[in-house]
């Protein structure tokens, strides 16, 4: 396209998006005209690096040597820093927020909490922060910076100048999230082992400031739900608020229309509510626990040498794999495989460098239901996977895997998924055929009804009225009436207003309505020879 278009970078964007479409979020990133490829080792890194360079040679795209940089443990990317250790704020960006003088009219404070609030993930309760200087961008409101105002910009300052790193979630383990609401605003902090992964939160709507505090605590949930759905849908997460009537949601009869609502959000999720005081510093627990799993995981072994010196020997090693090579040691079955790969070199089963025996190249798993259960958990609920049917997940196993029985306990398990169960198309009742209404043959043969209430007071004392229709000519009776009137009262209404007129209708069509679903209202309709047939409850 020609320099200069409004929509060329869209354009190049989705060039770039198309020609490295196989290896997105695979190693490879790609903004506009900045390409990042990531790797785990070296080795991997230089196979990566040649795929990228033969795609752009054939795609005939050029990159300036003098703008790339090669073999970076440590790299800037849209304003971010992003290392082995996590990702933090890039401080050459926050040089211009430290350098940021106090905003003179509107203009200037929605460019600085712009700037600023593309680090918002960063800092913990940003929109209370924000709050004073957010005011001022309402309509109506007269500029006027005050002391809260300056407080709440040095306070911004100060907390983007702490240089917070964050880490990248993994698959497979607890996510955490604190959730708080106060009157001003929701926030929420996601954690994983410990680790902070991310910051968020928001100021009320004007609605939601009339909120019992009950929804409101709800309400931060649901924020945090929605905000990290990519991160926390198919994750084992555990909630903490400092509401405890929370703790007690799904099993909560009595819900109003909103909680409703929120409910069938949080049934999407692998989630525990439970309640933590808001003065119990649960977060250095978290730390403290974290520490000694993370030992043991290394597998760290200290000993004591003869000059009394501490010697901490470490072993890093992929856990599952040592589990599994573990196990095949206490196996009857597995053990005899490896006594025949001693004594025969034709066999089918192999012994590789860490005297792990695999069959094929793939990995022998002994029948323990525990390891099973964590490979086929990692195969299945994985974020880059998302709920496989039994058949592909299958295929990818059987590539790394082995044992007895391995497509029947696959197929077992996506069968027993809840998750699966709720949301895939195949297990929902299939949508209906289109039903034609009834012509209709006759005036007031059939007819609707319902009552409209909570109106006020009249002077003769009703408070509702009782409509009833004629489903072929529209026309509508309105009777008012009193919701205390007794069953008797409303037949009398029925046979003298209704029936008097009209006749005996051949059907009548009502909600589920306490007085339509009488046993009294019942009786009398079997006895005139009106049929009776209610709406689907909830959705008239």
């Amino acid at each position: 396209m020609s320099f200069g278009l409004t929509n060329a970078p869209t354009v190049f964007m989705d060039l770039m998006n198309w020609i490295f479409r196989q290896y997105l979020d695979r190693f490879v990133v790609v903004f506009i005209d900045d390409i990042l490829i990531y790797s785990r080792d070296e080795i991997e890194h230089a196979k990566h690096l040649r795929l990228v360079l033969q795609i752009l040679r054939d795609k005939q795209l050029y990159a300036k040597f003098s703008k790339c940089e090669f073999w970076l443990r440590e790299v800037s990317f849209l304003g971010h820093v992003v290392s082995v250790s996590g990702f933090h704020v890039d401080p050459s960006k926050i040089s211009a927020i430290l350098d940021w003088k106090p905003p003179r009219n509107v203009t200037e404070v929605r460019s600085f909490l712009g700037l600023a609030g593309y680090y918002r993930r960063f800092v913990k309760g940003f929109s209370m922060i924000a709050t004073p200087m957010t005011k001022l961008l309402q309509k109506d409101v007269k500029f006027e910076w005050s002391e809260k105002c300056q407080k709440s910009f040095n306070q911004l300052k100060t907390y983007l100048t702490k240089v917070l790193v964050l880490v990248q979630p993994e698959s497979g383990k607890e996510f955490v999230i604190y959730s708080n609401a106060s009157l001003h605003g929701l926030g929420c902090v996601l954690m994983q082992e410990g680790r902070v992964v991310a910051y968020a939160s928001r100021q009320l709507k004007p609605n939601e400031k009339n909120y019992p505090t009950h929804d409101l605590k709800l309400a931060a949930i649901v924020f945090a739900l929605k905000i990290w759905r990519h991160y926390l849908f198919g994750e084992r997460c555990h909630v903490y608020s400092d509401h405890k009537s929370l703790k007690y949601l799904m099993t909560q009869r009595d819900l109003n229309l909103r909680q409703r609502r929120w409910l069938e959000l949080l049934k999407d999720y692998e989630l525990v509510i439970d309640y933590h005081p808001g003065k119990a510093n649960v977060v250095a627990d978290a730390l403290s626990r974290k520490s000694l799993f993370t030992l043991r995981a290394m597998n760290v072994h200290f000993s004591i040498s003869s000059d009394n010196v501490l010697i901490a020997e470490l072993k890093a090693k992929p856990l599952l794999i040592h589990q599994i090579c573990e196990a095949q040691k206490v196996d009857d079955e597995l053990v005899a495989k490896l006594a025949e790969c001693v004594s025969s070199v034709d066999s089918e089963f192999q012994i590789d460098n860490n005297d792990c025996l695999r069959f094929r190249s793939r990995l022998c798993v002994p029948r323990n239901s525990k390891l099973i259960s964590m490979i086929l958990s990692e195969a299945h609920s994985s974020r880059m996977l998302v709920h496989p049917g039994s058949t592909k997940m299958y295929n990818d196993l059987k590539r790394q895997y082995w044992w007895h029985g391995m497509k029947r306990d696959i197929s077992d398990f996506v069968s027993k998924c809840l998750i699966c169960q709720q949301v895939k198309a195949k297990h929902k009742v299939p949508s209906g055929l289109l039903q034609p209404i009834m012509i209709l043959e006759w005036k007031w043969d059939r007819v609707t009804m319902d009552f409209v209430s909570g109106l006020p007071l009249s002077l003769s004392k009703k408070d509702a009225i009782w409509v009833v229709v004629d489903r072929l000519t529209k026309l509508a009776h309105f009777i008012p009436v009193h919701m205390d009137f007794s069953l008797d009262k409303l037949a009398e209404f029925y046979v003298s207003q209704i029936v008097r007129l009209h006749g005996v209708p051949v059907s009548i069509v009502s909600d589920r309505d306490p007085r339509f679903t009488s046993r009294f209202w019942k009786k009398l309709q079997e006895a005139l020879g009106t049929k009776l047939h209610f709406s689907t409850a909830f959705h008239p």
